[in-house]
Parts: C-alpha cells; sequence; structure tokens
C-alpha cells in the first residue's frame, strides 16, 4: 500500500497494532507459564484477556472506516517479543526472570502506548470519532497495563530479584 497521505499513514499503522495485538495474544501464554509469580501470572493472565478484546476493538475501528482487518509486518513488537524470549530462556533465577518478564512486557506496553496514542491523535484530525472513542479506549487500558507493572515491579519483584 503507497502512503500518500495522513488517512494512508493512519490506515498503515493501524495495521501495524493490529498485527502486533495479534503477535501478543499468542505470546502472554508463554509468559504465563514461564512466571513464578502468583500475581505477575495473574496480571498476564488479565492482560491476555484485555488484549483479546483489544484486537476485537481493532476489528471495530477497521469497520468504523470502512477497511477490511490487515495485519503487516511490525518489525519492532518482533523485536521486543524475540528479545523477552530470549531473556526468559536464559535466566534461570525464577526472580530475576519475573524481573525481565516485567520489563519487556512494560517494553510492549510503552510501544502500544505510542501506537494508540498516535492513532488517536490522526483519528481526531480525520474527523473519524468513533475511531477515536475506541483507540482511546484501548489507550486507557494500555497506561493503567503498565502503571499495575510497575507497582508489582517495585512493591515485590524487584525487591526479590536483588
Amino acid at each position: 500500500m503507497a502512503i500518500e497521505n495522513l488517512k494512508d499513514l493512519f490506515v498503515h499503522t493501524l495495521q501495524d497494532i493490529y498485527y502486533a495485538e495479534k503477535k501478543i495474544v499468542k505470546a502472554l501464554p508463554k509468559m504465563v507459564k514461564a512466571a513464578d509469580s502468583a500475581q505477575l501470572r495473574k496480571a498476564f493472565e488479565k492482560h491476555l484477556a484485555e488484549t483479546e478484546g483489544q484486537v476485537k476493538r481493532l476489528e471495530d475501528v477497521f469497520a468504523a472506516i470502512d477497511e477490511k482487518p490487515k495485519a503487516v509486518k511490525c518489525p519492532a513488537i518482533d523485536g521486543i517479543l524475540d528479545e523477552a524470549d530470549e531473556l526468559v530462556g536464559e535466566i534461570k533465577d525464577k526472580d530475576t526472570r519475573d524481573a525481565a518478564m516485567i520489563a519487556a512486557a512494560q517494553a510492549v506496553e510503552h510501544y502500544e502506548i505510542t501506537r494508540y496514542g498516535t492513532l488517536a491523535s490522526w483519528a481526531g484530525m480525520l474527523g473519524l470519532d468513533e475511531a477515536v472513542t475506541l483507540l482511546e479506549k484501548t489507550l486507557e487500558e494500555e497506561k493503567a497495563t503498565d502503571l499495575a507493572l510497575t507497582k508489582l515491579a517495585e512493591s515485590k519483584l524487584n525487591k526479590e530479584a536483588a
């Protein structure tokens, strides 16, 4: 797809985050299994359910702009998830592994926050009001997940790894 204007860029970026969310849905069960902390497992399970809802919400955004849901490869999320897999496989100490998984999960969250923030802004500029509402809902969920992971890391898991 040639990107010639902001609408084209919006659609391309929407396809990018759609790919990313679908990859995250596949990656989270492995993180649930690898987590030692019951709290971390529960956080990943909650985020998996939330991410499945976000995939559906993205499909609603595509529908709202009269586009078919389509994913385009996202090298950024692939790199973040590959790095997480590598770390989980290399770290033997369970507490350190949990700390690394939180850091990796937050890298994912920060990527998603930048994408959803940008998409919501562009949707507003393009007059795509329904898309703005849907994207902002997901943006708030991503921010809340990031905050929850920070609290879990700082209150418990990073201390256990130290």
